[in-house]
């Protein structure tokens, strides 16, 4: 009976130290449109631990850290321009899911739509090269032996 007794008290320690980690971070807003801005602004953050996990769903405390400061950064009335200016100067561009159109970035972002127009060229050039081969005007020679074959069908 002791050995249950034991077991048991292991378990309810075990599990509130779990319920403890898994708390859910409670934020309060008096304005909905700031608790909207934070909701966005951690939802376009990605978490420098979990590599492709924003910091709003992430566990790691530099997520939370990270939700801290945006919360911060909001209370004292900063832009969201400001506050993801001052992210990415904590923690690097690598934060940003959408990076921002720099100069080192424009084949990032070029290349997509440099694609595109080079697949359309392609189909486009595709297109009349068939459309000037099936088109194309027969010479003497090839006249005259389709002439030829069409008079011995005849016959």
């Amino acid at each position: 009976m002791a050995v249950i007794r034991l077991l048991l008290a292991l378990l309810v320690l075990g599990s509130a130290g779990t319920a403890m980690a898994a708390a859910i971070e409670m934020r309060e807003f008096d304005d909905p449109v700031l608790e909207k801005r934070y909701h966005s602004l951690i939802g376009s953050m990605r978490c420098p631990l979990c590599e492709n996990q924003a910091i709003n769903d992430s566990d790691a405390p530099i997520s939370g850290d990270m939700r801290e400061r945006v919360y911060v950064l909001l209370q004292d009335g900063r832009s969201d321009i400001e506050i993801v200016d001052h992210m990415v100067q904590r923690f690097g561009e690598y934060i940003l899911y959408n990076p921002r159109l720099e100069s080192r970035t424009y084949l990032l972002w070029g290349l997509p739509i440099a694609l595109v127009v080079v697949g359309v060229l392609v189909i486009f050039l595709l297109m009349r090269a068939r459309r000037n081969a099936s088109s194309r005007k027969l010479s003497a020679e090839e006249s005259a032996r389709l002439d030829a074959l069409i008079n011995r069908e005849r016959s």
